[in-house]
């Protein structure tokens, strides 16, 4: 039960398919170098059903001795005499005692292109008693066991730790450690404590993160039944080899499931996994059938191994605000030491003592950082993460809330992302050229069937009937609670007849024999008696492809009669099945009759993975603010096309590129083409790395969204990972950064927002306390360098310090998200924090703050002695400065009258606290001590809130002209253009006019088109 030696990327099995009723596939059972056995369901009431009731879809495996193999669907293997050497494989030695044994090695894609006889000779595989216990051993030394080798985390205390290589966590580090060696300990304190805040809430909310690698292993069945020695015998999976199933959307993305066949296939055709149709992969779920296989590959050798070795060997990337953080930590650093060269070089051009200019560059610089700035980033985002969870998306890193806000490229899977995974009956074409259009989603009873606007149940039209009536009867599905067991194509025949109040009819007949669905015929036909009325003759009702079923048709429906089928009728159905086909839907024909080649057609209905609800919505929104949208899917190029016509990303100047074509191009050529190209079709984990790599080496902030386990190495690479909460396989959870709980593609256009919020919040702060610790800087940097006393004394400047870092400039990260956000063009990563609007915003507060409270320091000191009113006025106008700057801080481009004074309620607690605080210092006595001031009359606050509002006052006009300027050349631009363009010609003898999009209005050109 070993795995056959010296595998190099083998990716499930070679099948072996043996005929059984009702269609290909099983559930595998996997060992090494063996046959693995599936098995699938199969509705009560149909033939064989009391073995298959109790056969849900499951994994298991039987093995032959020398060669791994999976089951699939289908027939055991026969015994095959040993080939000559093939040269299509290669040899690893390994060492057994003191001989050495060759090991063969073959690839999945080179064995989906042999016979079995030669892949079971290659491998030295024994298809009919398995693998003996001595050759178990043997393998399984080479190839270990058939799971992934997951590397033990780091201990708690490591991942701590590195919370604290952040520069701007560094940075403060240092300013800490100066802060002790000049005995300022009261700062030393402060900002350790910001530091011990900001790095445990961040370990806290990441501690669950790492951990999709563990997952995969979940993904394999825990036991199976494999061959050994000639004996059937009960093991665990992870001594097999590999899995295998049909239904591969979780790692193809194909949503119908794949009929397996044991002929060998083209190399022309085996580009992509969907393609090898003689594969069964590991994880895969079998829908239906049995088969045995030989086992090619296990752990970490099977397709998912490669997802795994993919994801283990891919790195998280950095995001945009953690980027950003980086620069501004960098350009903090600059102006700190800006600040101690320049002061030091006054000071020594004044003739002062070099140490003690420095002793003083040194504090201010160390002043100048805003330690606070680390917990209101982490605030705020932990903020946005509780804001998400309440719009049903969970955030599982803090930064990532903010990365959605430069988001500029969304590359979504379409198979349950964009879709519902639910295959649906949209439209029927009946025999006699009637159209239908079906409403309602997915497997339950809740739609409608209409035809010329009226609504059909039960036998009302008889046309439409007949052909409800031969899906539901020509079925092997069961949908039980609105969930499928079986086919989705045949569950969504079953919906059909669910909604037209038909789904009773699959009792109403015995089936008498059956004949099965295959790859090579392409169609189902069963043959029935009426349960009730067994006198009545035995009846055949077909359904398949098109092509096929017509063959076994001479006759049509048309109006009540039974007509002879006509060349013509043919071509008519024919270009209604391209029709219907060209939309993106499957198309099924129907027929019944007496006899297989006397059957009349019936019509033809069409299916299709819907989109969700609300997602076109979404799309629109977000292409229109600036975010372009890519489908990446392994299905194929009319559906995918189709689903994205219907949800406005593929229009006529679109391209579509399959996986095959990215292939043959390298990354510079890809991304090229990337800007034009709205879908990637037949697309698989490797096509999508590329994909997304391409897209960021472009300069994008990329999000990938998906549900399948092909995602999941995709979703890590991505700068945002976003997997589906409902559909999405576990992998695909734990890779990914946010989860969608209801699935609701919406959601990211909520989360967008959010992030541009909470980015604009953080600018907010920015603003906020750089002006005002610039502001408090120079205050004392003049008095210092100019011998004048101290405006202020310690204990001032501490409170101060607390009203700059405390709950006024805490709130401005809590300010609501505005809702004109959503409208904005994502902004571009690169971009630093402070950028040069910013600064100029910051330089103008800063300065009219410091003439301010030079000028009422100047009013007071008129005596030239300083008294305790002096420094009482000259402090609380510095305090009250701070309050109107922080409100003029809340938005960047709107009034506080546009945003509401009171909309921001922990901002106006915050204010209102430090107003009575302040108050508190100048007239309760004991503080009054403590801080040296004295009471102030009426008048004088009066006069310094008059004179402090003066820095709102200025940042609302700074506002305005901005607006007003962006305004005209808005109005600029769109006139230009308007000019330009003729939205409206027609010809001489029909008249040249020129509609002017502004005006209005028609004029008439009297000059030739070529002068104009």
């Amino acid at each position: 039960m070993t795995v056959p030696a010296g595998l190099a990327r083998p990716r499930g099995c070679l099948l072996r398919k043996r005929g059984r009723r009702g269609g290909a596939g099983g559930s595998p059972t996997l060992a090494p170098s063996g046959c693995v056995e599936t098995s699938g369901h199969r509705p009560p009431g149909s033939a064989r059903s009391h073995r298959r009731a109790r056969v849900p879809s499951y994994r298991t495996a039987c093995y032959t001795p020398n060669h791994s193999s999976l089951r699939v669907g289908g027939s055991a293997f026969t015994s095959l005499p040993p080939s000559p050497p093939v040269r299509v494989a290669r040899f690893q030695k390994i060492p057994n005692g003191e001989n050495e044994t060759m090991i063969p090695v073959l690839t999945s894609k080179k064995a989906s292109e042999l016979p079995v006889s030669e892949v079971a000779s290659i491998l030295q595989a024994d298809l009919q008693n398995g693998l003996n216990k001595c050759e178990v051993s043997h393998r399984r030394a080479f190839h270990g066991w058939n799971e992934f080798d997951i590397s033990e985390d780091e201990p708690l205390w490591k991942k701590y730790i590195s919370q604290f290589k952040n520069p701007l966590i560094m940075l403060l580090l240092a300013s800490a450690v100066i802060s002790v060696l000049m005995h300022q300990f009261d700062d030393a304190v402060s900002i350790t404590v910001a530091i011990l805040i900001v790095v445990t809430v961040a370990f806290v909310q990441e501690y669950r993160s790492e951990k999709s690698l563990e997952e995969l292993s979940k993904l394999m069945p825990p036991e199976c039944h494999c061959v050994r020695e000639g004996k059937l015998e009960h093991t665990l999976a992870r001594d097999l080899a590999v899995d295998l199933s049909i239904d591969e959307s979780s790692l193809t993305g194909e949503t119908t499931p794949c009929s397996k066949v044991t002929a060998p296939q083209l190399a022309a055709t085996n580009g992509d996994l969907a393609s090898r149709s003689n594969i069964a992969f590991m994880g895969t779920l079998v829908r239906c059938g049995k088969a045995k296989g030989i086992v090619i590959g296990t752990g970490e050798n099977s397709e998912f191994g490669e997802v795994f070795k993919m994801m283990q060997a891919e790195e998280a990337p950095k995001t945009p605000l953690q980027k950003s953080m980086d620069l501004l930590g960098k350009q903090l650093s600059f102006y700190s030491f800006g600040i101690i060269g320049i002061i030091m070089l006054v000071g020594w051009l004044l003739g002062k003592d070099i140490l003690e200019m420095f002793t003083i560059s040194v504090s201010l610089a160390v002043a100048a950082i805003p330690e606070g700035l680390p917990i209101v980033v982490t605030v705020t985002l932990a903020l946005g993460v509780m804001r998400m969870v309440k719009k049903r998306a969970i955030v599982k890193k803090l930064p990532i809330v903010e990365t959605l806000g430069c988001c500029n490229v969304i590359c979504s899977d379409k198979t349950g992302t964009l879709t519902k995974n639910e295959m649906t009956v949209t439209h029927i074409f009946t025999s006699d050229g009637l159209h239908a259009e079906v409403t309602g989603v997915g497997y339950n009873p809740f739609g409608e069937v209409i035809v010329d606007g009226d609504v059909v149940h039960g036998f009302y039209n008889p046309a439409v009937s007949r052909i409800v009536e031969a899906g539901c009867v020509c079925n092997d599905a069961v949908i039980r609670n609105n969930t499928l067991m079986g086919k989705p194509t045949e569950g969504a025949l079953i919906a059909l007849a669910m909604k037209m109040g038909l789904d009773g009819l699959q009792q109403d007949y015995i089936r008498k024999a059956e004949y099965p669905f295959s790859s090579e015929q392409k169609w189902m036909a069963v043959k029935c008696v009426h349960r009730t009325q067994q006198d009545r003759p035995e009846i055949c009702f077909m359904k398949g492809a098109y092509e096929q079923v017509i063959k076994y048709c001479t006759t049509y429906h048309s109006k009540g009669q039974t007509l002879t089928l006509t060349q013509q009728q043919r071509d008519l159905y024919q270009q209604e099945k391209a029709r219907m086909g060209s939309a993106g839907l499957r198309v099924l024909a129907l027929a019944s009759g007496p006899e297989l080649g006397q059957l009349t057609f019936l019509g033809l209905v069409g299916i299709i993975d819907p989109p969700r609800t609300g997602v076109k919505e979404a799309v629109t929104t977000l292409i229109a603010s600036g975010v372009s949208i890519k489908m990446i899917t392994g299905d194929s190029q009319e559906t995918a096309v189709a689903i994205a016509s219907r949800l406005g990303l593929y229009s006529k100047t679109s391209q579509s590129v399959s996986g095959e074509e990215i292939d043959a191009m390298d990354v510079q050529q890809l991304s090229q083409i990337l800007p034009k190209v709205a879908v990637f079709y037949r697309a698989s984990p490797r096509h999508k790395m590329k994909i997304i790599k391409s897209l960021q080496k472009n300069g994008s902030v990329v999000a990938m969204t998906g549900d399948g386990v092909n995602d999941a190495v995709a979703l890590k690479a991505a700068d945002i990972g976003v997997a589906m909460g409902q559909t999405g396989t576990d992998v695909c959870k734990e890779a990914a950064d946010m989860i969608l709980v209801d699935d609701d593609f919406q959601t990211i256009m909520s989360a967008i927002e959010e992030g541009k919020g909470i980015y604009n919040n953080i600018k907010n702060f920015v603003r906020f306390q750089l002006s005002t610790s610039i502001a408090a800087l120079t205050l004392i940097s003049l008095a210092t360098l100019m011998n004048f006393p101290n405006p202020l004394n310690a204990m001032q400047i501490l409170w101060i310090n607390i009203i700059m870092d405390g709950p006024p400039a805490q709130s401005l990260g809590v300010e609501p998200v505005d809702k004109d956000v959503i409208r904005k063009p994502p902004r571009n990563w690169k971009d630093s924090i402070l950028t040069k609007n910013l600064i100029l915003k910051i330089l103008v507060s800063s300065i009219i703050i410091v003439c301010g409270t030079l000028f009422v320091f100047w009013r007071e000191l008129r005596d030239n002695v300083i008294t305790p009113r002096d420094t009482t006025m000259t402090f609380t106008c510095f305090v009250f400065f701070d309050m109107f700057n922080a409100l003029s801080s809340r938005s960047q481009t709107k009034s506080v009258f546009e945003i509401g004074l009171c909309s921001n309620k922990m901002f106006c607690y915050a204010v209102l606290g430090s107003i009575m605080g302040q108050l508190l210092v100048i007239y309760f006595p004991p503080l009054q001590k403590v801080f040296q001031t004295e009471s102030l009359s009426i008048l004088d606050l009066l006069f310094l809130l008059g004179l402090t509002s003066s820095v709102c006052i200025v940042a609302e006009i700074i506002k305005k002209v901005e607006r007003s300027r962006e305004k005209i050349q808005k109005h600029v631009s769109s006139t230009s253009s308007s000019f330009l363009e003729v939205w409206l010609w027609e010809r001489r003898g029909q008249q040249l006019i020129e509609i002017h999009p502004h005006l209005q209005t028609a004029l008439p050109l009297t000059e030739d088109v070529s002068r104009v």
